[in-house]
């Protein structure tokens, strides 16, 4: 029997005054089994940096073939592929002729070692480049609970995470744009 994803709910009011976007956001979120609640947490933070109303969850770790997060457009063209984590550079290779825009979000301890492996061979391609502090994820993933409510603040590369259980500051580390 196949285990069952654990299952998030996320209430956040968002405030990015980069882009002058402001909403509220109802997110229901599946914490794969094989995944942790930090890379949970990059996935929800990487959302709220990119929030559009077109913006959303794929199946993510059940199917290779999709992004973590995409943003299709009306006429079903891929406009945004979203990839968290360490990805291969022919997996965002194949992603940047597929969507018109393609991220990464690197977070976690290996990240900088990825980073300095893969840098080269994702320089020639047209892709953004992010990184979280590991320990900054960390903080966020022991503030939640399977439902919560935050609050985004997004201004510069900061984003300023508050729920009922304390708040966290997160930089945003632009590695290439």
């Amino acid at each position: 029997m196949a285990l069952k994803p654990t299952i998030y709910k996320f209430k956040i009011s968002l405030s990015d005054l980069n882009r002058d976007y402001y909403t509220a956001l109802i997110l229901t979120v599946a914490q794969h089994p094989s995944e942790t609640v930090e890379r949970m947490m990059a996935r929800v933070l990487a959302y709220c940096l990119n929030a559009d109303e077109l913006l959303s969850f794929t199946k993510g770790l059940s199917s290779v073939e999709e992004p973590d997060i995409w943003l299709r457009g009306l006429d079903d063209q891929l406009h945004l592929w979203i990839d968290v984590g360490e990805p291969a550079q022919e997996r965002i290779k194949k992603a940047s002729r597929m969507a018109k825009n393609t991220k990464v979000y690197s977070f976690n301890s290996k990240s900088d070692t990825w980073w300095q492996q893969s840098q080269s061979s994702f320089s020639a391609l047209p892709v953004q480049v992010y990184q979280f502090p590991w320990k900054d994820i960390q903080a966020l993933a022991k503030l939640i609970s399977r439902t919560s409510d935050m609050s985004f603040t997004i201004t510069g590369d900061s984003t300023y995470i508050t729920t009922q259980n304390g708040e966290v500051d997160i930089i945003c580390r632009e590695l290439q744009a």
